[in-house]
């Protein structure tokens, strides 16, 4: 499990939430991202708009020229993220 300081390091702003990714909660978790998606789906009245959203491709980029999301790889979907 990770300490306090290296989850405050998964803690990014964006929209004016801080939030973290999905990517991020699947590792803390230990779960595939398609499990998380899923239980999403399957619950989405429990996240609101305001508890999670899909970035946009900007809000993306942003992210990668960040450094917090590998621009190496790929990924299919923008991903999502979870405030607190």
């Amino acid at each position: 499990m990770k300490n306090l300081v290296e989850i405050k390091n998964l803690i990014y702003e964006i929209r004016g939430y801080k939030v973290m990714l999905d990517s991020d909660l699947v590792n803390l978790y230990g779960v595939e991202t398609r499990v998380l998606n899923q239980a999403v789906k399957r619950n989405i009245e429990r996240f609101p708009v305001h508890y999670m959203f899909q970035v946009t491709k900007d809000e993306f980029q942003n992210l990668i020229s960040q450094n917090v999301i590998s621009n190496w790889g790929g990924v299919r979907k923008l991903p999502y993220v979870f405030t607190e």
